[in-house]
């Protein structure tokens, strides 16, 4: 096409936008995500290297005689190993996971294996899903996750509670890898929201490691639940960039690489702020841990560092062009530069802190935590993110619940009057306790019902109590 005086005006401006794109991208890398964030703490980052090997050991056919172990094992004992589930046993409700009992650092674990490309079940998990099909405490999660979730919980929930009741000074972890992870993150928040069916345990000692994370809640739901749910990304990570629904990359016909650029294009033209605004977009949860192992224009890879932060805005929204994008989502990778980074932690930790100051840090760490989970919070108000004002059916992660050391005067005042005015006997206590336990306990009971029926149809919820 012909322009002023010869030059090809409209050829030209095309090009121009080709090339400021290239290089807009081609000088993008996976650090500038979390550009500015602090570096995670030692006993933060501790328990990741040792989740992901957990992980790893779902894919072994015989612990006894590991065919795929890494570098000192997995570190577990086949003794403490509760259960494990196969591909049989789950019928394609869910992804293999196992149960183990961690006596060592007093930790219920419930690991669940990432996806695997030869098996219809886990496309058929993920497929199960539609932008905004599924609404869950005031925002949205994916369908298909949270059904795999609830199966999941419904099928344990009883050896959990017996766990917990047996063991209770243990944590309860669940932890997963791709698929696995957003079957882990929705499978911690049912734990939370049902506490009561799993032997009442405290909500302080509920946790999730989501390593590679699929994007699987929306944004109000991944900021509320930062405190229990932390998702790991190794550098260029593809999944937890890929704001595409994972039923419609599965459904392309296009190869990966492929998809990947053309979201890439797409992503470069649109606004973040018009992203925010969309509710039903999903995101990775929780509080988010990157490892950083590689800089823009420079070979080879660097001392790998851990940054973390618990982002509103700029969470992991470019997919980055890179050749890694695609072998920094394996859990073998993610293991190996996490216990790099986590060896280099130690020894500046050794270094910086003095063992007595250890508990003092750890107790800041805490409190750096919190104001991080509400300054979050507020940002995600500031920036009008949908439903980030609702309030959820339970105080946890909401940082507005009042604490024991919150109270003013006058209600500790009240709260004396009410207490002094009847002052029941040990026996009568026992008594009341136990009866609010039961009631609570069928009060939960009732809800999970409800909740199943209305997730799955009439007969898939027959078949699940009567197998549950």
């Amino acid at each position: 096409m012909g322009g002023i005086i010869g030059v090809p005006v409209i050829e030209c401006v095309y090009l121009a936008g080709c090339a400021h794109w290239a290089w807009k991208r081609c000088i993008r890398s996976g650090e500038d995500d979390s550009r500015g964030w602090a570096e995670a703490e030692f006993e933060d980052f501790k328990p990741v290297p040792h989740m992901c090997r957990l992980v790893l050991a779902v894919y072994e056919k015989d612990l006894a005689n590991p065919r795929w172990a890494p570098p000192g094992g997995y570190g577990i004992k086949l003794q403490d190993v509760v259960k494990r589930v196969s591909y049989k046993d789950t019928r394609g409700k869910a992804p293999p996971y196992l149960i183990y009992l961690d006596r060592e650092n007093c930790d219920i674990v419930m690991a669940i294996r990432g996806l695997n490309l030869v098996k219809e079940s886990d496309y058929a998990v993920l497929l199960d899903n539609k932008l905004g099909k599924q609404m869950f405490e005031g925002g949205y999660v994916h369908h298909g996750l949270l059904k795999s979730a609830a199966w999941v919980l419904n099928k344990e929930v009883k050896l959990l509670k017996q766990l917990v009741v047996e063991n209770p000074s243990f944590t309860l972890t669940c932890t997963g890898h791709s698929l696995g992870s957003g079957v882990a993150a929705l499978l911690t928040v049912l734990i939370v929201k049902n506490r009561n069916l799993v032997g009442n345990i405290a909500k302080e000692k509920i946790r999730c490691y989501a390593i590679a994370p699929a994007r699987c809640m929306s944004l109000n739901l991944a900021v509320r639940y930062a405190d229990v749910i932390n998702s790991v990304i190794l550098q260029d990570d593809f999944l937890p960039r890929t704001a595409t629904p994972l039923e419609d990359m599965f459904k392309s016909l296009f190869c990966l690489p492929c998809l990947l650029c053309i979201i890439c294009v797409r992503d470069t033209f649109l606004s973040e702020a018009k992203m925010l605004k969309d509710p039903r977009r999903l995101y990775t949860p929780g509080r988010i841990y990157h490892i950083v192992e590689r800089k823009v224009c420079r070979c080879g890879t660097y001392p790998p560092v851990v940054k973390t932060a618990v982002p509103v805005d700029g969470r992991f929204e470019r997919i980055v062009l890179s050749s890694s994008a695609t072998s920094d989502h394996s859990i073998v990778w993610i293991h190996r530069e996490g216990a790099k980074a986590l060896e280099l932690m130690e020894e500046t930790a050794t270094m910086q802190s003095p063992t007595p100051n250890k508990m003092v840090r750890q107790h800041s760490i805490q409190e750096e935590h919190m104001e991080q989970y509400k300054a979050a919070m507020e940002r995600a108000k500031t920036l009008n993110i949908p439903h980030a004002h609702d309030s959820p059916s339970q105080s946890y992660g909401t940082f507005d619940h009042v604490s024991v050391g919150d109270t003013d005067e006058s209600d500790a005042e009240n709260q004396a009057e009410i207490s002094s005015s009847h002052s029941p006997s040990p026996d009568e206590e026992d008594e009341e306790e136990e009866d609010s336990a039961a009631v609570s306990e069928e009060e939960s009971l009732d809800k999970w019902k409800k909740f199943l029926r209305e997730l799955f149809p009439k007969d898939r919820y027959e078949r699940l109590l009567s197998t549950g």
